[in-house]
């Protein structure tokens, strides 16, 4: 097999929900990582989607630590003392977490904006602004016009956005993500696979993705070198019978 070298990605996939506030704290660390990585522009970030909750409905009445109380068993008291930890492990990543605004949504028209926003080459931005949104100003990400407004701001059309998200457009591949995780023994998140073999569970310290980064780039440069030969153009002759 004969490909353009200059074209092929290492891919680093990412299952995430955009509910999980730990998801949140790990792009953070895997971001310095990536940054200091000197071969950044061959990696290729893929997000997966991941629901934590499925089942959960839409509920912008009901508070944060109400729906986590319902949802883990644990009492008020104790849903406000992790948050209360959560929000202190955030900051110190520069992260401000306000669960005293956040509202709870189900998350599945969210990871349908966020493949629509892969479609145009803007998926990372649309994660960081989701998680934002819900984490620090308190939107509800299953509302339409509020993932209108914020695909507006990282450069989506606004009016195709909501055409999207009207329709049932990217259901199925939110819906594969999930599968694909499922057979992959992906059961927490946030989860990273490096060239589909390296993988790292939770939040990390960026010496250990810049460690895992670098592990799975050299093996898949060992592993392109047996597949791949860059490719130089010359005259040719193509299917269609034109020559040059």
């Amino acid at each position: 097999m004969i490909t353009d070298s200059t074209n092929v990605k290492m891919n680093v996939e990412i299952w995430s929900d955009v509910v999980c506030p730990f998801c949140y704290m790990a792009k953070r660390k895997f971001e310095a990582a990536l940054s200091g990585f000197k071969d950044v522009s061959n990696i290729e970030i893929i997000w997966r989607s991941f629901q934590l909750a499925p089942g959960a409905k839409s509920e912008p009445d009901k508070s944060f630590y109400q729906a986590l109380s319902e949802h883990s068993g644990m009492s008020m008291e104790q849903s406000k003392t992790a948050c209360d930890q959560v929000t202190q492990a955030a900051a110190q990543m520069g992260l401000i977490y306000d669960f005293d605004k956040a509202i709870s949504a189900n998350t599945f028209n969210a990871h349908r904006f966020s493949h629509f926003a892969k479609s145009k080459g803007l998926q990372n931005d649309a994660e960081e602004g989701l998680l934002k949104a819900y984490f620090t100003s308190g939107k509800n990400i299953d509302d339409v016009s509020t993932l209108v407004e914020l695909g507006m701001a990282i450069g989506l059309d606004g009016e195709e956005t909501k055409a999207v998200l009207e329709s049932s457009d990217y259901a199925n591949e939110v819906r594969e993500d999930i599968h694909l995780a499922q057979q992959s023994g992906v059961i927490a998140v946030p989860f990273f696979r490096f060239n589909g073999k390296h993988s790292l569970s939770g939040v990390q310290d960026t010496r250990t993705f810049s460690k895992a980064l670098e592990d799975a780039y050299a093996g898949w440069l060992k592993d392109s070198r047996h597949t791949e030969m860059e490719l130089t153009i010359g005259r040719s002759c193509t299917i269609e019978g034109f020559c040059q």
